[in-house]
């Protein structure tokens, strides 16, 4: 008996170790590739390609298994378009998107904790809108208010459906709307904050819509939990601090040498 819990501990141990390295070999890969051909096309398809077990059921479920992996898709597709973007030259950021990719696959998405939780949707949010405003400085403004319109959707789903609000799809549309109202107001004063010799590029953007999304998600789980009531004693010190937070970066750090 002992000798088979041995073995079956040791194949444990085992499979998540290979588990690990396949992660760590995703997320080195996916940028390193892109680095390398200069091009996001492998780069994608190897995110997607590890979400295969989306697809191996009948079609009838894709739409929920799309719903359901959205964040994890975002967040891998914005590592890649951010290595992407960051040009042919190895740079610090390279090394910084296979480590925050690998700790993604590593140790957070696999947690299903409040906080954790939580944390995913910021995560989603944050690289999400990163690479999408990257991606678009240039185009239309309607690809960057669509896209931050599925990051705000989908970065609230995935924290609401945890929950047993039944009015969710309507908070996770007007999250959504709120995040491409925010971008369409954004759009033509698009402002970057960049560090010399490191290709690390923040829009301004990315961090006033993950402070909103902090709030957002701390005011509605107070309400939730005191049935619609607002305790400002719960909600104060998160509300002034995020309202104040977006007044220091929108007055004092939008000077138009950061401008895109």
């Amino acid at each position: 008996m002992s000798d088979f819990v041995f073995i079956r501990k040791s194949r444990n141990a085992l499979s998540s170790a290979l588990h690990v390295a396949l992660n760590i070999a995703l997320a080195a890969g996916s940028i390193y590739i892109t680095w390398a051909t200069g091009s996001f096309v492998i780069g994608l398809l190897l995110v997607f390609l590890s979400k295969w077990r989306m697809f191996a059921v009948r079609p009838r479920y894709w739409e929920l298994n799309l719903k359901s992996n959205l964040v994890d898709l975002i967040v891998g597709c914005s590592f890649v378009f951010i290595a992407y973007c960051s040009g042919s030259v190895v740079l610090p950021i390279h090394f910084i998107l296979a480590a925050l990719y690998s700790f993604w696959l590593v140790v957070l998405k696999p947690k299903s904790t409040e906080l954790s939780t939580n944390l995913q949707s910021l995560f989603a949010i944050f690289f999400g809108t990163i690479a999408l405003t990257l991606m678009t400085a240039s185009a239309d403004s309607s690809f960057l208010v669509l896209g931050c319109f599925i990051i705000g959707y989908a970065s609230a789903r995935h924290v609401l459906v945890q929950g047993d609000d039944e009015n969710y799809n309507v908070i996770m549309l007007i999250a959504g709307i709120v995040a491409a109202e925010v971008a369409w107001l954004c759009h033509n004063w698009l402002i970057v904050y960049s560090f010399a010799g490191t290709g690390i590029i923040i829009p301004q953007l990315s961090i006033v819509l993950t402070v909103l999304a902090y709030l957002f998600g701390f005011v509605y789980k107070s309400l939730n939990r005191n049935e619609g009531k607002i305790i400002w004693s719960e909600i104060g010190m998160p509300t002034v601090f995020s309202v104040l937070l977006i007044a220091l970066i929108v007055i004092w750090f939008s000077q138009p040498i950061f401008n895109v």
